[in-house]
């Protein structure tokens, strides 16, 4: 009887291939032939799967940003059952920061797909990412949750906060990748703000800085 295809543990093992090779040698550099040897399939069948660079570059994203939301509950199951908005949001800031290679390869990519977005017209043709806001609407409300329990500074925009937070983290992992600063003082930015936005005395535990 012939072996049947699990086809979405294809799409998966194509996939990692991907984001191995673009982590070595950057997104635009990439090429189906490529992911293809490095999956150790053939090109025909990641044409199969994928029809397009831009489709498989696509389903690449999500499947790193997967990755990047596992990353992000296992810090929270580190800091506890009940972690709270403050602990919740930084582990979401500091999981972002390049401080090892799967970070570092999800910064370096999702950087990447953006900008080659802007002038690739078959990128920009499709969704960079299905939910753009997710992550804003997301540390917005936990600040809106931390005010409402009169654990953040009730008199700042939790909107405006939440999108000047993500902003700062996405500044601050460039500049490590750049070399411009140690993610030690990346973290201890990220935490300075925190400080501002919630509370003195009201600081829940969080988890533990990423190693360099």
């Amino acid at each position: 009887m012939p072996k049947r295809v699990d086809h979405e543990e294809r799409r998966t093992q194509i996939a990692e291939a991907l984001i191995r090779v673009a982590g070595r040698r950057g997104l635009h550099a990439v090429g189906m032939r490529d992911v293809a040897a490095e999956a150790g399939v053939s090109l025909r069948l990641v044409q199969y799967y994928f029809q397009t660079k831009e489709k498989l570059l696509f389903y690449g994203l999500q499947h790193l940003t997967d990755r990047f939301t596992a990353r992000v509950g296992a810090r929270l199951a580190a800091a506890g059952p009940d972690p709270g908005p403050r602990a919740t949001i930084e582990a979401l800031l500091l999981a972002s920061l390049p401080t090892d290679g799967e970070s570092r390869t999800f910064h370096l990519l999702y950087s990447s797909y953006s900008i080659l977005s802007v002038t690739d017209e078959a990128l920009a043709a499709q969704p960079f990412i299905d939910n753009p806001d997710a992550a804003e609407n997301a540390v917005a409300g936990l600040i809106g949750q931390a005010q409402e329990a009169g654990l953040a500074d009730p008199g700042i925009d939790a909107r405006i906060e939440a999108i000047s937070l993500l902003a700062m983290a996405a500044t601050m992992g460039t500049s490590i990748l750049v070399g411009q600063r140690d993610p030690e003082s990346a973290v201890a930015v990220l935490r300075h703000h925190l400080d501002r936005i919630f509370r003195t005395g009201t600081r829940r535990p969080s988890p533990a800085a990423p190693p360099s």
